[in-house]
Order: C-alpha cells, then sequence, then structure tokens
C-alpha cells in the first residue's frame, strides 16, 4: 500500500505524468491510472484523512470478493466477432458479460487471460485480428484454367483473381486474360460490386498492376490503381515485399478457390473465357455458405452480421480507366502518344508532364492541374489548340501553302514561282512561310504591277530571297530593262549568288 500512497502523492501534490510516476515508483504506466482512478472512484483526494492507515486503505481500494461456487464460461468465438466491430474492446464486452452473470463472472483480468489463451489456440488465420469493412484482401491464384480456342485450337491460361474480405473471410473469385493493369482494375470494379460495398483499405501483392516499387516503407502505387481507389473512397496499403503474414486473408482464400472451385473445374473444358466465370459464380455460393470447420457460422452469415452494414456504399458513377504517363514536349509544344500529337501550352516545352489516357481523351497535368485536353482519336497526326500557340505562331496558322500560291497567282506568273520556290525545299512548308508574309506586305507598299516585275529581275539573276526583292524595289531597279543583266550573264555560271551589275545601280 506504499506504493499507491506515494503514487497518490506524486500525482496530486507532485504534478507528475502517469510515465513518470511509473517510473519513480517501479511499476507500469497502466498500474498508476489503475491506482489514481480506484481512489477518484472512492472520492479521496491528496493528502488522506489522518484516520486512513494503509490497512484501510487497501480495504476500501480492494475489497475481498468472495469466490463463487462456479464461474460462467464466456462465449470466446463470439467474443471474437464482436471484437472485429469498430469501437468494441474487451472491457465493454467484460462489462456486458458481467452484468448478465453476477457474481458467477470473471474478474475482468482472469475474462482477459481467458479469452488470450482460447485465441491462441485456434488457427493461424482465426489469430489475426480484422475489424469489421476494414480490409479487402487481393491476389491472384497459382494454377490457371486452360480456355481452347474453337477456331484455331490454341490453349490459352485464364488467371484467377481472388479477393477476400478481412473479418468475415466472404470471398469472391474470377478469371481473366491477365495480370494486366487494365484487367486488374476491371476485376476490382466487379469485386466490389459483388460485395455490395467498398472497404477502407485494399491490400493487394506487390504485383506490377499495383505497386510500381515494391518497398517495406514507402511502396509506389499504381497511379491508375490510385484514381481508381480515390474514386471509390478508398485506400490500397500494399503487404511489404516477401512478409505473407500481411495478406495471410488472401493467402488462406486462394487455398479455398484452389480446393473447392478450381479442383471442382479440373475435368471441364471451356471454349471462352465467359464460360470460366459462369462456371466460377456456380460454385461460389456455396463456398460462402459453407459453414467454418468446428462452427454453425458461415462466410456469408458473418458478412452479413460485420462486414456488410460496416462497407461504404458504392460511388454513383462507375469508374472509367485510365492510364497514367509522362511525357517531355518538345520544342513544337507537343506530346506523342501513340504515334499522335497533342498540344500543351507553349511555356511547358521542357517541363515534365503527367497524361491521362481514357479510351477517348487524353488529359495533359502540369503539377496536378489539367492544362490541356483532346480527343485522342481525329483525323490526321495532329491536335492542336490556337490557344496553346505563341502569339507570333497563332498568326501563322490560317496560312497554307495553297493559300500563298493563290495569292501570287493573283498578282503574276513570275510572283507565284517565286513564292513557289519559298515554300519548295525546305523540311517544311511552314519555314518558307515568313518570307511569304514579307512578299504580301511588299505587295501592299509597293503596286501589284512592281512586285511582279521585281520577282522578273530575281528570276532572271537567279535570287529569290525576300532580301533581294525588298532591295530591288527599294532600289527601282524593278523599272529598268533586264538587257544588260542578261548579257553580263551569259559569260558566268549561273548561280544564286549572281545578282548582276544592275543589283549595285
Amino acid at each position: 500500500m506504499k506504493k499507491i500512497t506515494e503514487v497518490l502523492r506524486l500525482k496530486h501534490a507532485g504534478g507528475l505524468s502517469h510515465a513518470q510516476i511509473g517510473q519513480a515508483c517501479g511499476i507500469s504506466k497502466g498500474a498508476v491510472s489503475k491506482y489514481v482512478s480506484l481512489a477518484a472512484a472512492h472520492g479521496l483526494t491528496w493528502p488522506l484523512p489522518a484516520d486512513l492507515d494503509e490497512a484501510r486503505l487497501e480495504g476500501l481500494l480492494f475489497p475481498p470478493v468472495a469466490k463463487p461456487a462456479a464461474f460462467a464460461e464466456p462465449d470466446h468465438f463470439g467474443l471474437h466477432q464482436a471484437l472485429k466491430r469498430k469501437g468494441v474492446t474487451l472491457q465493454l464486452l467484460w462489462s456486458e458479460y458481467a452484468a448478465v452473470h453476477g457474481e458467477r463472472a470473471y474478474r475482468y483480468s482472469q475474462f482477459c487471460h481467458r479469452y488470450h489463451q482460447w485465441r491462441a489456440a485456434q488457427k493461424r488465420s482465426m489469430r489475426q485480428h480484422h475489424r469489421a469493412g476494414e480490409k479487402l484482401f487481393i491476389d491472384y491464384a497459382g494454377p490457371t484454367v486452360e480456355v481452347i480456342d474453337r477456331a484455331t485450337g490454341e490453349i490459352r491460361q485464364a488467371q484467377v483473381f481472388v479477393a477476400v474480405l478481412g473479418a468475415s473471410s466472404y470471398t469472391y473469385a474470377e478469371a481473366t486474360w491477365s495480370q494486366s493493369l487494365p484487367d486488374w482494375i476491371a476485376a476490382h470494379q466487379r469485386a466490389l460490386r459483388f460485395f455490395g460495398g467498398v472497404p477502407q483499405l485494399l491490400v493487394p501483392d506487390n504485383l506490377r498492376a499495383a505497386v510500381t516499387q515494391a518497398c517495406r516503407y514507402e511502396p509506389g502505387i499504381n497511379a491508375t490503381y490510385a484514381e481508381m481507389a480515390a474514386h471509390y473512397g478508398t485506400a490500397v496499403l500494399s503487404a511489404r515485399p516477401y512478409k505473407p503474414k500481411d495478406k495471410a486473408k488472401a493467402e488462406v482464400g486462394v487455398q479455398v478457390v484452389e480446393r473447392w472451385i478450381l479442383a471442382r473445374l479440373r475435368h471441364h473444358t471451356f471454349f471462352a473465357l465467359a464460360e470460366v466465370n459462369r462456371a466460377i459464380a456456380a460454385l461460389l455460393p456455396a463456398l460462402n455458405e459453407r459453414p467454418f470447420q468446428r462452427r454453425s457460422e458461415s462466410r456469408k452469415d458473418l458478412f452479413e452480421q460485420l462486414d456488410r452494414p460496416a462497407l461504404k456504399p458504392l460511388p454513383t458513377t462507375e469508374y472509367v480507366y485510365a492510364e497514367w504517363r509522362k511525357a517531355k514536349p518538345g520544342i513544337d509544344y507537343h506530346v506523342e502518344v501513340d504515334r499522335r500529337f497533342y498540344s500543351v501550352p507553349h511555356a511547358l516545352v521542357g517541363q515534365v508532364l503527367e497524361l491521362r489516357l481514357t479510351a477517348t481523351t487524353v488529359e495533359v497535368l502540369h503539377k496536378g492541374q489539367r492544362v490541356a485536353t483532346h480527343p485522342r482519336t481525329g483525323q490526321g497526326r495532329f491536335s492542336t489548340c490556337l490557344e496553346h500557340m505563341p502569339k507570333s505562331h497563332q498568326a501563322h496558322r490560317d496560312w497554307s501553302p495553297g493559300r500563298f500560291l493563290r495569292w501570287a497567282q493573283d498578282i503574276g506568273p513570275c510572283t507565284a514561282e517565286v513564292i513557289t520556290r519559298q515554300l519548295e525545299g525546305r523540311p517544311h512548308p511552314e519555314h518558307g512561310y515568313r518570307a511569304c508574309l514579307g512578299l504580301l506586305n511588299l505587295g501592299r507598299r509597293y503596286s501589284r504591277q512592281r512586285l511582279e516585275k521585281a520577282c522578273q529581275r530575281a528570276l532572271a539573276v537567279r535570287t529569290v530571297s525576300y532580301q533581294s526583292i525588298a532591295s530591288i524595289l527599294k532600289n527601282g531597279l524593278d523599272q529598268q530593262p533586264l538587257d544588260t543583266d542578261r548579257d553580263g550573264q551569259r559569260e558566268l555560271p549561273l548561280h544564286a549568288n549572281v545578282r548582276g551589275a544592275g543589283y549595285y545601280h
């Protein structure tokens, strides 16, 4: 009793925490809390009354309890199932048990001791503690199912997807062609519809469709998988690498599916994946309604009691499958997806962007913000938005080689020939647009007749650049005859750098 007195003194007079008191008195923090709670329940404060000696204090706090002739044994399995509900504790269950059995009830410590002894004697899967509606364990079975192509006789191996709820062990299974990301996501959607709700956590194995980088502390979750989880209002908690106990429910669920479904289908011949799934769906009710060993409850019974009420409702809209990629736009401010090019704001050239790809759209995101959206299919290889272009490029957007040629032909054949040469011999016709626009401006500053004569002289001296034609017009050479230029040109080989003597007048 000296320790109780010291605990009360340090608590009320010393103002120490329970952890500090426990260290000072050499007892546990829980014992300190127990002594303080008992004293408070009996209205004891500090200092203690002068007439309250140690014997009376002990009798007050720990009154003798007459041992009953026989104790009522708790329903340990019922306790184990009740503990799966959120907020249910052994303290609460003991209080309910004690209220029913009165003097025949075990004290709390013995009640807990006997429950823990019972739990330790159960199978390893039973010893795990899973709360209702908390976790869904997902994995693929090892054995596959053969599917024969009727036309070619080719045999394909279908994978078997298995999902098991933690509290009830309620099981779902289906066959998919592969363990790829599209099949993985679609199987999750069908599994959640089967359960009729969404758990708090998804616990997959470390397959590539779920985890991009396996790590004990910070695994990299696939972006599409994480997006699907966010759509359903749940989260992904992958099992640690090489730690099968983290997903023991899935391991046991896979084993049960192999024994009670796949083993029964071993003599069946399937010609389509849909046939496999119909056969699996027909055997699932028997698996879930079969009672546990030495128990009257089944997986379905526990699902209805525990998991179903605790699952969150399904979202009102279906998740739209989307793949995520990363891309860096080139100098033409376009990103490439499957040999098609989609524009982004030109200021993002050189930045690493995220692409969200659905069957119909391409979304471009920068630091989580959507910066561009394009239809995924369409005519041509380029999808370009006007607002993504620099101002100078926007001004050129409506121009085309055909438009320039039509304009030049209206002026004259020589102008048309000059425009043709501006557009030819370049990697892209757009590279000659600037020179063509310059010639258009010359036609506005000078008359159309003078521009045609200037182009005629430029063709004669084999120099059709914008600068040459602008110089001809500026110096009035278009108004001089071409005979002298032709005579001098006969003695020299024709090439682009020969301008003629008249050019310098």
